[in-house]
């Protein structure tokens, strides 16, 4: 009698195994993100301090793009995505024994943040690329709308269970747990079937050396301005987004003097936020004109997310913000998503998207870099009794320590709704739905011809 073999699944059902191994990766990050951002605010005093770990954590992932964009499409997807969760987690290792040595250090973190960021730049273009062959156009939107779910639940739970896990485990303890969540991710992916795409026409004819792939991204960018100017979009509202998004924990911890559970509620309304977002992008699955999806987003997280975060004073109004803010993220970003796996070739996915992240978050690291000098140095100088900006903003904001970076939070909210309305203003990214074929036109034509 033959024992009949167990076969790993493919396609949407391998998918949603490895949306789960991401759960618990997300998850556990974001646990050691809450617990780390505590300790080095304890430490510093400063928001310099956790907007630079924000910088040489986030900067590699941009600066690297290209190449590893270029090497996902030359290597097998499965491998790529495998080998950037074990580089995060080494560096969560050398995190956790420096600390239990009792010899860690703020720029430890810098070190350990660039590393994880240089592998992170290989997961996005690669988990992206094996998602378009993996799952069926119809169900991009609803693919990215699952993905949004897991990031969201993640910030909803994280805080919580941080929050009460440090005081049982500590610090070691969760960095353990987040090493442990990396292994259940690899495992995840390792039991999978992810196939290679089919070969393209264009695909074939950019194939050449490493350093002309890498810059292919950008070639094919540039001849498609509607594509080109969507993400100049996004580099517009990831600048001023990334202002405002370093600033909530530091502004939070400085209100209420390093309350812990008042950063806590505020992160996990952010999670919930982006978790009723995410439903909302799974079940509807995006506008049909994706680019509305896109632009709105633009405009609501930045109008409704940043003003009662900036405004606020009150636990319960900052998390009405970080709510809104967080709730337009998934359709913003899931919306975009779809729109280019539906136009890029899948063989093309891994260089393109890595230029496509290149240029739409080369702005972000700027913004996270200036945030805490225009916090520590401008803002909170200004807006302190005698302050240049005090007499006329302290009867709506105060006056007491991170009334300075309330302020910067309220004018990076109203910058960022300038990337929604210039989307609409301009034609090209306006209607790029229409302009632009989706790529599988090519692929169908080919098959009607060897059919004919």
């Amino acid at each position: 009698m033959r024992v009949p073999t167990l076969r790993a699944p493919t396609g949407m059902a391998a998918f949603i195994v490895i949306w789960f191994g991401q759960i618990f990766s997300l998850l556990g990050t974001a646990m050691t993100r809450f617990a780390l951002t505590l300790w080095a605010f304890q430490e510093t005093g400063e928001a310099t301090a956790l907007t630079l770990v924000g910088f040489f954590s986030f900067a590699p992932v941009v600066l690297f793009s290209p190449i590893a964009g270029a090497l996902v499409d030359r290597w097998n997807r499965k491998l790529v995505m495998i080998l950037s969760d074990l580089g995060a987690g080494l560096a969560t290792i050398a995190i956790l024994l420096l600390y239990v040595n009792g010899r860690l250090e703020v720029w430890h973190l810098f070190v350990a943040g660039a590393f994880a960021g240089i592998f992170e730049s290989f997961q996005f273009p690669a988990f992206s690329a094996a998602m378009s062959v993996l799952v069926p156009k119809a169900q991009y939107g609803r693919a990215n709308g699952l993905l949004s779910l897991a990031e969201s639940a993640s910030s909803i739970a994280a805080p919580v269970l941080a929050g009460v896990l440090l005081g049982m485990i500590g610090v070691a303890g969760i960095l353990t747990v987040d090493v442990i969540t990396f292994v259940v991710a690899i495992a995840a992916v390792l039991l999978m079937v992810i196939p290679q795409p089919w070969r393209s026409a264009e695909g074939a004819a950019a194939a050449s050396n490493i350093w002309r792939e890498a810059i292919y991204g950008f070639i094919y960018i540039w001849r498609r301005k509607s594509l080109l100017g969507v993400q100049l979009t996004f580099a517009l509202s990831n600048f001023f987004t990334g202002i405002g998004l370093v600033l909530i924990a530091p502004m939070v911890l400085a209100r209420t003097a390093s309350d812990q559970f008042a950063l806590a509620a505020v992160q996990s309304a952010m999670g919930i936020g982006g978790l009723a977002g995410g439903l909302v992008m799974t079940l509807w699955g995006g506008p049909k004109h994706r680019i509305h999806g896109v632009l709105l987003g633009f405009i609501g997280s930045s109008l409704l997310g940043f003003f009662p975060l900036g405004l606020g004073q009150s636990a319960t109004v900052w998390a009405i913000g970080a709510f809104l803010l967080l709730f337009f993220f998934p359709i913003t970003n899931g919306s975009n998503q779809a729109l280019w796996q539906a136009k890029v070739p899948p063989d093309l996915q891994g260089r393109v998207f890595a230029t496509r992240r290149l240029i739409a978050q080369v702005s972000g690291p700027l913004g996270i870099l200036l945030a805490g000098p225009l916090a520590d140095r401008v803002f909170e100088p200004a807006m302190r009794p005698g302050g240049a900006l005090h007499p006329f903003f302290a009867p709506l904001l105060g006056d007491g320590h991170g009334a300075g970076m309330a302020l910067l939070v309220v004018v990076v909210g109203i910058l960022g709704v300038s990337a929604g309305v210039v989307g609409y203003l301009v034609r090209v990214i306006r209607e790029v739905d229409g302009l632009l074929a989706d790529h599988d036109a090519e692929k169908r034509a080919e098959d009607a011809l060897a059919a004919s």
